[in-house]
């Protein structure tokens, strides 16, 4: 007999990388903070950073740090130009990184973009036992990142597994015995 799960809400942030957008028109990051919120996630933080490598990494390391985060979204910079700097700022802080997440985004953003898909490097990881997720900063990428990917397994009731039954294990490697 398989038991059922309740539903466990995640605190996640999200970070919209852009040299233009304000909160007032960041439709990419208010997608993302209206979806965590309508799945009945917790919105920790949300903030706006310039395209600018140590600007993301102190957000994202701000945020590792704080226990209200159990995860992050950045939307944007993760393109190919110049001014494409998120995963360049992000990965290096993986601990470990989940090479899927830009393999099923690729997946899921094919049938509506078509080859266009591949100018992406959307990326994931986890840093400090907190999982860290790039989307690009279209409103369409992020909507088909978080419906399609994110929003499956960040709920617990998804079977046959998710992201949060493992959560309390992704720092265990931070919590071993030295010696």
């Amino acid at each position: 007999m398989s038991e059922a799960r309740q539903f466990i809400p995640v605190r996640i942030a999200v970070l919209t990388v852009s040299d233009t957008r304000t909160l007032a028109d960041d439709v990419s990051g208010q997608t993302l903070a209206d979806r965590v919120a309508e799945a009945g996630h917790l919105l920790s933080a949300r903030k706006i950073v310039k395209d600018d490598i140590r600007a993301i990494r102190h957000v994202i390391r701000d945020w590792a740090n704080r226990t209200d985060v159990d995860a992050m979204i950045t939307t944007g910079g993760t393109g190919l130009t110049g001014h494409d700097v998120t995963i360049e700022a992000v990965r290096p802080l993986f601990e470990k990184e989940i090479e899927g997440f830009g393999t099923l985004f690729h997946m899921v953003s094919f049938p509506k973009i078509g080859t266009s898909t591949i100018q992406s490097r959307a990326t994931a990881g986890v840093m400090k036992g907190k999982y860290v997720f790039c989307l690009p900063g279209s409103p369409g990428a992020c909507r088909d990142g978080w419906d399609l990917i994110l929003k499956p397994q960040l709920d617990y009731t998804n079977k046959p597994c998710n992201f949060v039954e493992i959560m309390p294990r992704l720092d265990e490697h931070l919590r071993r015995r030295k010696g």
